[in-house]
């Protein structure tokens, strides 16, 4: 059967998680729908959130100890372990102080106050089982790497229980698709990192996610008056200088979300071939990669 294009010409935009969000199905949402994605969000955002005082993530960063473990933990710190592993430490979801050290913090200062890594070992302090998510000592969890792909995953999920049958999710950059294999796939453009409003290349998206990363995205200046970002290296705390952009597609967006995160370091591209996830990725020299095969088609 030949793919058909399925009109989506309804638009829900709203801002949540600290980004701005656009949800496009064929028909306007039901009311009910919204509000259970917007009470998702909410739960979501209170557990996970680095940015607000009375979530989860604070009061653990205060007081350590154990908490009821949110719906999400296995998820989550199961595929940290594996990208963790893979980039040999430069993944750790204890990069939450790291990343306000360096500027990056609640109340989103942008003010450097220099370089520190994060607690190696890290699984030998934060723990989780089926119940209880536990902190051995104070620290903050910064689940970036994963949790942007992690609540689209859920806000679809959503839509699916409610019989949507084509939608697109698209949480500013990390994107997930629903549709019927005779739908005719998304076509999405690959964002040139250093010149905004242009494409290094496009990317058919269908039943699927695409989740992208840049260096671009979240930047100011340092201490030393150089450039900094939100993607550092755990091991160090200092920012990646050799990969300026990312994608990847999966399955599921938590995936492709982590798998765009692992790109800017030595063993992504190793855990996205053994997790079967296709990438491209441009590099700060302007060079471009990909993985063998990837759909993505790339401009010269």
């Amino acid at each position: 059967m030949d793919a058909t294009a399925v009109a989506l010409r309804s638009t829900w935009e709203f801002s949540a998680i600290g980004t701005r969000w656009r949800i496009d199905t064929a028909t306007p949402l039901k009311a009910e729908v919204a509000r259970r994605i917007e009470t998702l969000i909410e739960r979501f955002d209170r557990a996970w959130s680095r940015f607000r005082e009375d979530s989860l993530v604070t009061d653990l960063s205060r007081h350590g100890g154990s908490r009821t473990a949110p719906a999400d933990t296995r998820a989550m710190l199961d595929l940290y372990v594996d990208l963790d592993d893979a980039t040999q430490g430069a993944i750790n979801p204890l990069i939450g102080d790291v990343l306000a050290r360096r500027g990056y913090d609640a109340a989103y200062s942008l003010a450097d106050r220099g370089a520190q890594p994060a607690p190696a070992g890290w699984q030998a302090i934060l723990s989780w089982s089926g119940e209880e998510l536990t902190l051995r000592e104070p620290a903050l969890l910064d689940v970036g790497a994963v949790g942007k792909g992690r609540l689209v995953d859920l806000v679809a999920g959503e839509l699916s229980a409610a019989s949507v049958e084509r939608f697109v999710v698209d949480a500013s950059g990390d994107l997930r698709v629903g549709s019927a294999p005779s739908d005719a796939p998304e076509r999405v453009a690959l964002e040139h990192p250093f010149r905004p409003g242009r494409a290094i290349g496009v990317w058919e998206v269908g039943d699927g996610a695409l989740c992208a990363s840049a260096t671009g995205r979240r930047a100011w200046t340092g201490l030393d008056g150089s450039g900094l970002h939100h993607v550092l290296d755990a091991r160090t705390g200092e920012p990646v200088r050799t990969v300026a952009a990312t994608w990847a597609a999966a399955p599921e967006a938590m995936v492709a979300d982590g798998i765009a995160s692992a790109l800017f370091f030595d063993g992504g591209t190793r855990l996205a071939a053994r997790l079967g996830v296709a990438w491209v990725r441009m590099l700060t020299d302007g060079r471009v990669e990909w993985s063998p095969g990837a759909p993505a088609e790339v401009f010269a």
